[in-house]
């Protein structure tokens, strides 16, 4: 019973940890807007910023906590791409 406490009273921590990351990179990618940027660009630049980012078609991986998330650049459109869990 106690470990299922600690288990439980840990995952908040582990959550609000997550959203600080996922905020990070999210404030990264709606500080710069390149309508020319290409999927390569974007994990270059990812990667640049030391997140793991790997080119995929015209998207780009990133693994955050265990999580891959799918970024599409968005040419026109403000900041630099479009997230996918």
């Amino acid at each position: 019973m106690g470990i299922c406490l600690i288990a439980v009273s840990l995952n908040p921590g582990m959550a609000f940890g997550e959203n600080e990351y996922m905020s990070s990179l999210n404030n990264l990618l709606t500080s710069f807007d390149d309508p020319g940027m290409n999927s390569r660009d974007l994990a270059f630049f990812l990667a640049t910023h030391n997140y793991d980012a790997t080119p995929i078609g015209s998207h780009v991986e990133v693994k955050l906590n265990g999580e891959v998330y799918l970024l599409t650049p968005n040419g026109e459109t403000p900041g630099l791409c479009d997230i996918m869990l």
